[in-house]
């Protein structure tokens, strides 16, 4: 189970989650809205959690049910460019 990153973070993109994750999993880019956790990367440290000032972070099974598609939003952001 990975982390996920829900909707308070769009347009906020504070990147506080990024300084502090040991695992280098968190990311964005020009593009996007807001910051994504790679479930592949991330070790449920929960480090980013205590940080984000906007308590937009979740472990995968307690993200709010008007949030659940952040699940895949997050997921899809790491796929490779053209895969599905």
């Amino acid at each position: 189970m990975a982390l996920v990153i829900t909707q308070p973070c769009e347009g906020v993109k504070d990147g506080a989650c990024v300084d502090v994750c040991p695992a280098d999993c968190i990311e964005t880019d020009d593009a996007a809205n807001q910051y994504f956790i790679d479930p592949e990367r991330c070790i449920d440290c929960d480090v980013c959690v205590t940080v984000c000032p906007v308590d937009a972070i979740y472990p995968e099974s307690e993200v709010p049910e008007e949030w659940r598609p952040y699940v895949t939003k997050n997921a899809d952001f790491f796929l490779p460019e053209g895969a599905e």
